[in-house]
């Protein structure tokens, strides 16, 4: 294996990403590359740190040792009570499962110190159940595979090695045990939320003086006239574009490096800006008065609040974005500023305002990407629109086929004036210009406010942009980790599911972060996948005396496997001790 580099040149800026390749010899003699790791951009010392451990690792996979059955000094046959004689030509092998994954699952789960958290707060029931340990495996099952608990129960546990690792059995797999573990969960939410912030502190060494702050929802495929009174499903505005389904929204805090703080479900009607207030006050009574910044997205603050933050004691600091109104209101007195060097290519515009600071940046960066969104949209509407003109159709059907456009390119139908005779039923388009105009003088650009006006415009832009790490959570939750769809009735077994799915959310998150310091480009879901691929097996050897030996082992690592590994200095447990028991024939199932 070795590194390999690919050059890329982007506006103007060459970007080396970085891979770890493999050579493969094919049967007609040529060399094939296998892409083993994808890295992305890494500096000149995480290079070389990877291109050593690499040197070393080959040089360990070139040493092989053959193990013979029996030591050689003892070829002839044995005699004695200790000697069991095997029927090799009869070995089965049973039970292949997944191994891999779940143990690193379980390593996360010990780094963030979960199973003493747990241990301390689900104890074992009067009938032996232990909660905690089924916690763990709804955990894991939400983080490698998402589905459905009866899934779980019927499929999954079985094709785990939960079990082996564990130390238990099919008994923590039991649907009724599943379902009714989410019950036990909610009481201790903001036991955990205090914990998982000492576990970050100690883990990555993170400070809090950054929070980020933003809202979803999660909707359910039901009928809203069957839901009680009291529910949290309600209609509102849907981020997933279902507004026809009922929803809960999910409030999450986080910091710039997307470890999670606090989250909270609110019902489906709530607004963005009847939000922020209890939050706050949560926040400053579980971890204390302290000089924090938050950073919020428009729409999510309201004037009344921004008042009340500016008025606390200390004064609560904030950092967020605008609505487009506000900035024509002030484009004029903005157009006076000079433009501000933040940093290579941001520029800022500062403008002092009621014990406030507006900053108006631009980032070149956003200008191309936006300005090549809106091309791309406008090109293909304007296309659609003279493929529509030469169309026989009614003004109906007209009319139902320009909605679909619309919907389609909903920023570049802004930008045009369309029309469709009353009588006729004819089409009539054209480029409004002006707006034209003033799209181009808004794309890439921002109006940020704050209180922070003695900062330096170059760490609000910083500070602004990593807004996306709290989006980035929202992807996870709704994409990696499946949070809908969520078949549960009852209002607590449904938060508690959020619960669970917020649970594996700090699993990956914490696997991230372990990644990030070794290359930028390895994702959680990358790692996983490769951990997956260890395999368990039970190896079955019948003895002339009628038992069976049972080797429970799991596969060996390939290389690259062994490589992610090294890297992330982690040991593989030993092997499961043999087994030793009367021998158990397979069974033939008629149906």
């Amino acid at each position: 294996m070795f590194l390999r580099k690919t050059e890329r040149r982007k506006n103007g800026k060459t970007h080396l990403y970085w891979s770890v390749v493999e050579n493969r010899r094919l049967s007609d003699g040529r060399v094939a590359q296998r892409h083993v790791l994808y890295l992305g951009e890494i500096n000149s010392s995480q290079a070389e740190t990877w291109r050593r451990a690499i040197e070393v690792f080959d040089e360990d996979a070139q040493r092989s040792r053959s193990l013979a059955l029996y030591p050689e000094d003892q070829s002839e046959a044995c005699h004695g009570a200790d000697v069991v004689r095997l029927r090799l030509n009869q070995m089965r092998l049973c039970r292949p499962r997944q191994f891999g994954a779940c143990w690193l699952a379980g390593v996360l789960w010990r780094d963030l110190r979960l199973d003493r958290f747990w241990a301390a707060r689900l104890p074992r029931s009067r009938k032996g159940t232990r909660w905690d340990d089924v916690l763990q495996v709804l955990a894991t099952y939400r983080l490698i595979w998402p589905g459905s608990e009866w899934r779980l129960h019927r499929q999954w546990f079985l094709d785990s090695a939960m079990a082996d690792l564990l130390g238990s059995d099919f008994s923590l797999a039991e649907a009724h045990k599943l379902y009714r573990c989410h019950d036990r969960l909610l009481a201790h939410k903001q036991d955990l939320f205090s914990h998982l912030t000492e576990r970050w502190r100690d883990l990555f060494n993170v400070s809090f003086d950054v929070l980020l702050y933003d809202l979803t929802s999660t909707y359910f495929e039901i009928d809203a006239a069957d839901l009680s009174e009291g529910s949290k499903r309600r209609h509102g505005y849907s981020r997933d574009k279902r507004p026809d389904c009922p929803q809960v929204v999910i409030a999450l805090v986080v910091t710039p490096e997307g470890l999670p703080l606090a989250y909270e479900v609110l019902p489906g009607n709530t607004a963005d800006s009847k939000t922020l207030r209890a939050f706050l006050a949560r926040i400053e009574s579980q971890y204390g008065k302290a000089r924090r910044v938050w950073v919020m997205d428009r729409g999510v603050p309201t004037e009344a609040v921004l008042a009340e933050m500016r008025a606390a004691d200390p004064p609560v600091s904030y950092l967020v974005g605008t609505p487009k109104g506000r900035l024509t209101r002030l484009e004029a007195q903005l157009l006076g500023q000079p433009w501000r060097k933040a940093r290579e290519g941001v520029e800022v515009k500062l403008l002092a305002q009621d014990d406030e600071l507006y900053v108006f940046a631009q980032s070149a960066d956003r200008v191309g990407k936006e300005r090549a969104m809106r091309r791309r949209q406008l090109k293909w509407l304007w296309a659609r629109l003279k493929q529509l003109n030469r169309m026989d159709l009614s003004r109906k059907e007209m009319l139902m086929r320009l909605g679909a456009a619309r919907s389609k390119a909903p920023s570049a139908w802004r930008l045009l004036e369309v029309e469709v005779d009353d009588k006729t039923g004819a089409l009539v388009f054209a480029l409004d210009r002006a707006k034209l105009r003033k799209a181009r003088r808004r794309e890439g650009r921002y109006l940020l406010r704050t209180n922070l006006s003695e900062t330096d415009p170059a760490i609000l832009w910083q500070y602004y942009t990593q807004l996306v790490a709290v989006e980035e959570a929202f992807k996870t939750l709704k994409g990696d980790l499946a949070i809908r769809p969520i078949f549960h009735h009852s209002e607590e077994r449904i938060e508690a599911h959020i619960f669970v799915a917020f649970l594996a959310y700090c699993l990956q998150i914490t696997l991230t972060r372990r990644l990030h310091n070794l290359a930028p480009g390895l994702t959680a879901r990358t790692a996983l996948q490769k951990f997956a691929a260890l395999q368990m097996i039970d190896v079955h050897l019948p003895t002339t005396d009628g038992r069976e030996l049972v080797l429970t082992r799991y596969t060996e690592p390939e290389p690259e496997l062994r490589l992610l590994l090294e890297r992330m200095k982690l040991a593989l447990p030993p092997q499961p001790p043999p087994k030793i028991a009367a021998a158990t024939l397979p069974t033939e199932t008629s149906l």
